[in-house]
C-alpha cells in the first residue's frame, strides 16, 4: 500500500474515531440511549424528553420560555460570539431558518454571552444574519439548565418542546440532509 493510502486511512480513522467520541458524549451528556444517529451524529432520542423551564429574552427584552414556541418545531442552538465553531455555524443556521422558518418551525439561536445582546447585534451585522431573531440568555443558565457541556450545543424540540434530538458540536444545518430533517420534525416524523 503506497504512503498516501495509508495516511488517507488514518485520515478516514481518525475522523470516524472523533465521530464515534462526539456520538458517545452526546449520549453521556443528555443521558439518553439514542434511536438513532442522523445526519453529521445527530442524536435521535428513543422517546422524547421534557426540558426543564428556560427562561431567556429576545432583542427587545422581552421575557421568553420555550413554552412560547409551542406548537413549532424548533431547532434550539445554544450558542456564543466568542465560540470559533459557532460563528462558523451561523451563517448555516441562518440559511435554514431562510429556507423553513415560519409558523411550524424555528432556529433559536440563544446566545450564552455575558456581555449581553449588543455582541450578538454586532456579530449579526458583521456576518450578515438576517433571518435568524436574536435570543440571549442573561442569567447564563441555560447550559446547566439543559444540560450542555460546551457549545455549540443544538436540540431538536417536537411541537410540543420535547427535545427529541441533540447535536454537540457545529454543524451545516443548511446541507440537504439536514433540512430532510426538519422537515421530518416539522411533520411530526422521528426517523
Amino acid at each position: 500500500m503506497s504512503h498516501q493510502r495509508i495516511s488517507a486511512a488514518r485520515g478516514i480513522a481518525v475522523v470516524l474515531f472523533a465521530l464515534a467520541i462526539s456520538i458517545a458524549a452526546q449520549v453521556m451528556a443528555a443521558g439518553k440511549v439514542p434511536k438513532s444517529v442522523g445526519p453529521q451524529g445527530f442524536l435521535i432520542w428513543e422517546s422524547p424528553r421534557t426540558l426543564p423551564e428556560l427562561a431567556f429574552e429576545d432583542e427587545n427584552g422581552r421575557p421568553l420560555t420555550l413554552a412560547d414556541f409551542k406548537g413549532k418545531a424548533i431547532l434550539l442552538n445554544i450558542w456564543a460570539t466568542w465560540c470559533a465553531p459557532c460563528r462558523e455555524e451561523m451563517p448555516t443556521l441562518d440559511s435554514l431558518q431562510a429556507k423553513l422558518g415560519g409558523e411550524q418551525f424555528e432556529v433559536v439561536a440563544l446566545s450564552v454571552d455575558h456581555v449581553g445582546i449588543s455582541v450578538v447585534e454586532k456579530f449579526y451585522r458583521e456576518t450578515s444574519i438576517q433571518h435568524l431573531r436574536q435570543y440571549i440568555d442573561p442569567s447564563t443558565l441555560a447550559t446547566s439548565t439543559l444540560g450542555i457541556e460546551g457549545v455549540p450545543t443544538t436540540l431538536l424540540l417536537d411541537h410540543d418542546g420535547r427535545e427529541i434530538g441533540r447535536l454537540v458540536g457545529a454543524a451545516e444545518w443548511d446541507s440537504p440532509a439536514m433540512v430532510d430533517l426538519m422537515i421530518r420534525a416539522i411533520d411530526g416524523i422521528r426517523n
